[in-house]
């Protein structure tokens, strides 16, 4: 009873807390998507694009300065992710498998196949299509800690810039990218590393992590006591992905 005081006293001075998950339904491919990064696949024209990303916090802090959208398809051995993301500064230099990628751009992706909150999985890639990827058995505040030894085996990735990358001296366009995550790599936890079923629910989200930069000898540089912008697709209505129940819903439909 006092839990659900608390929760309902939250959400008269958070509204936040009430706002409704994002849901989309991933419709199964026709064919095996060529992983380039261009999203040229006429099997992309079957997949609807999301909501444009918004803060992390949800609608009541201000718009994205940059679009943010992403579209989902499946079949018999990947889920397929594509995503366009508008950016006038494409920097990245993080090339190193496993680095700690969203201290520059990047863009993540988080899956919770049963949607219990618990044997999760987290992705990053930045622009020089460097990943990296993590198991978490439990969330961080109830004291888990992220396997980024785990790696994601089958993973295919790549990524088109529409512009170039670390050159202060032009305005660029932004960047376009692919992810096809094979179900085999699934393979924590109670459930099994399969397909999901006919109208099968997981839960995902995307997050877009990106920094206020200047130009510093020639270079992109972190601006100096800023933090970070958190785009995300469902709002977590606080500044952390690791609440899974604020994940979107993803239904698989044949």
């Amino acid at each position: 009873m006092k839990a659900q005081l608390f929760f309902l006293l939250l959400a008269s001075i958070h509204p936040l807390v009430s706002q409704p998950l994002e849901s989309y339904t991933c419709k199964k491919s026709p064919n095996a998507l060529k992983i380039d990064g261009k999203l040229d696949d006429a099997a992309w024209r079957l997949a609807p694009w999301t909501k444009d990303f918004i803060d992390i916090e949800g609608t009541s802090k201000p718009k994205p300065r940059f679009r943010t959208r992403a579209k989902m398809l499946w079949d018999e051995q990947y889920f397929y992710i594509a995503a366009e993301l508008e950016e006038p500064q494409l920097w990245a230099t993080y090339d190193r498998h496993d680095r700690v990628i969203f201290h520059e751009h990047d863009f993540e992706v988080f899956l919770d196949p049963d949607g219990d909150g618990l044997h999760y999985f987290e992705f990053e890639m930045n622009a020089l299509n460097t990943g990296w990827d993590l198991y978490l058995a439990k969330r961080y505040s109830d004291n888990g800690k992220a396997d980024d030894g785990w790696e994601m085996p089958g993973l295919k990735t790549a990524v088109h810039l529409k512009g170039t990358l670390n050159n202060p001296t032009d305005k660029d366009k932004g960047w376009t990218l692919e992810i096809a995550m094979p179900w085999s790599a699934f393979n924590r936890g109670p459930r099994p590393a399969l397909p999901p079923k006919n109208s099968e629910e997981w839960r995902v989200n995307f997050s877009r992590v990106e920094w206020m930069l200047d130009v510093v000898a020639g270079k992109y540089e972190k601006r100096k006591g800023l933090k970070e912008d958190n785009w995300v697709w469902s709002p977590q209505g606080v500044i952390n992905m690791h609440v899974p129940e604020k994940w979107g819903k993803v239904k698989f439909i044949q």
